[in-house]
């Protein structure tokens, strides 16, 4: 006897038997329980992410770059006091000039200790990091003995202004080769290292932030849309309109899903004013501080040694040109050159002819009052340049003292003087910037602390708690 064909809709049937509406309920409140976790779980890791970056470039790696170039300064305006002091000589008339450099040359010689020893810090899980360091701190020594043999032997000597021993200036030539050839380099090593820290850091923060934005987004929406399902549900199965604790629980998904977007977007703003308009401007007024101060000490040793003038007046331009670079220029013509490229500019603002430190400080303008500084380090350093010209032109002239005196005077209008006028132009534009980054990384410090991590957790909880208790009464009808 043939058997009896099996009947398809009674299996469908029985599968829509199976899905009854106790099953229903708790399948789609444990998709509603799992995406909420999955959403919390995702904007933790987004914002632990950026309070994270925030704290490596804002409290690690970008301070240790300014306490490096920091170092870099101090040790080039050491020099630059040493090699004023081989100008002096025994000359009565530079006594109160020499005791001031002397004070000076110790002031920078304890920030140097300073800066070194929070280097030293910074850089302990950096194995590169501290040969560099340590290299530093073993010629330092040699540095400042050099530097200290050098002062007695022009002490011994009694020799005029700007006409040093032959002793002394062999013990100071060994001295600024040693700073120059191997203490800078090294100290700038560690600079570059934690700059591109930073760098990688803000990259990977950015991007990770772009992508984590539209991650919190997508699952904030599919936790709403379960609510939503199993609102619904209650809706349609129980013949209730709204489900108050479920209601509440999609009010505070909502608002959390907001807060959390609008975080995540303060994050990455104030990520960039950190990292791009504020500690970019700097580093680079920092590195101009500390080539500023190598150029006034490139003009000290033009005058203390005779032959290396043509090696100093070469290492002079070209430490200009790192400071404001003017394509072309030579040390006859950048005077000139500068000086058109610095009307365009200040008839418009928007045109930078130059480059260097300063022209990428003037090309990042964002906060208030760093155009008007910014202005006033341009004038400085024109103004420097035009007194360097005047010194030169002293010594070719063969009024040594004349133009010793000039160099290194305090007086306005004279050399040092005007140097003084750029020196605080220069840590007046790096202030604005310094604070702003602070303000910044603060905020974004503010925005991620434990109490928002609190408040997350608690909304989190509720969330939870809420949605199980919108659904046990009903649940509770088929026990």
């Amino acid at each position: 006897m043939p058997r009896a064909p099996r009947h398809r809709p009674k299996r469908s049937w029985q599968r829509r038997a199976w899905w009854t509406t106790p099953r229903l309920l708790r399948g789609l409140t444990g998709l509603c329980l799992a995406a909420l976790l999955v959403a919390a779980t995702v904007t933790a890791a987004v914002l632990g992410g950026a309070r994270d970056g925030t704290d490596v470039i804002g409290h690690q790696a970008a301070p240790q770059v300014v306490h490096s170039a920091d170092l870099y300064f101090a040790l080039n305006d050491m020099d630059a006091q040493a090699a004023n002091l081989l100008l002096f000589g025994a000359d009565p008339d530079y006594t109160v000039l020499r005791k001031e450099t002397l004070d000076t040359y110790e002031q920078r010689r304890a920030q140097a200790d300073t800066d070194l020893q929070r280097v030293t810090e910074a850089v302990a899980g950096d194995q590169a990091g501290q040969r560099a360091v340590q290299s530093v701190i073993g010629e330092l020594g040699r540095y400042e003995a050099l530097v200290a043999r050098a002062q007695l032997l022009e002490d011994q000597a009694h020799a005029p202004a700007g006409r040093p021993s032959a002793a002394a200036l062999a013990a100071y030539q060994q001295a600024t080769d040693l700073l120059r050839q191997q203490l800078l380099p090294a100290v700038d090593e560690v600079t570059k290292a934690n700059a591109a820290v930073v760098e990688r850091n803000f990259t990977d923060q950015r991007s990770a932030l772009a992508g984590g934005w539209w991650w919190i987004l997508l699952t904030g929406l599919i936790a709403l849309a379960m609510l939503g399902l199993l609102q619904r549900l209650l809706a349609v199965r129980f013949r209730r309109l709204v489900n108050v604790p479920l209601a509440a629980t999609t009010l505070l998904i909502t608002v959390g899903l907001v807060t959390a977007l609008t975080l995540t977007s303060r994050a990455d703003h104030h990520l960039v004013v950190a990292k791009s308009n504020s500690f970019d401007s700097v580093i680079a007024l920092s590195r101009a501080r500390a080539v500023a101060y190598d150029l006034n000490a490139d003009e000290s040793r033009y005058l203390t040694d005779p032959s290396r003038t043509a090696a100093y007046e070469q290492s002079f331009l070209d430490k200009t040109q790192s400071f404001a670079r003017v394509d072309g220029a030579t040390f006859a013509t950048y005077n000139a050159a500068l000086a058109a490229l610095a009307d365009q500019h200040r008839a418009d603002h928007a045109k930078v002819g130059f480059g260097g430190y300063l022209g990428d400080e003037l090309r990042n303008i964002t906060f208030a009052g760093e155009q008007d500084a910014a202005e006033r380090v341009l004038a400085a350093f024109q103004q420097y340049q035009r007194d360097d010209r005047k010194i030169r032109e002293l010594y070719a002239q063969g009024k040594l003292k004349e133009a010793v005196t000039y160099d290194t005077g305090l007086t306005p209008g004279q050399s040092n003087a005007d140097f003084g006028v750029l020196g605080a132009a220069l840590d007046d534009t790096q202030a604005i910037n310094q604070r702003a980054f602070e303000a910044a990384v603060a905020t974004t410090d503010g925005d991620l602390d434990a109490t928002t991590v609190g408040l997350g957790a608690a909304v989190l909880a509720a969330a939870l708690a809420l949605t199980a208790l919108g659904v046990r009464p009903r649940l509770r009808e088929f026990a």
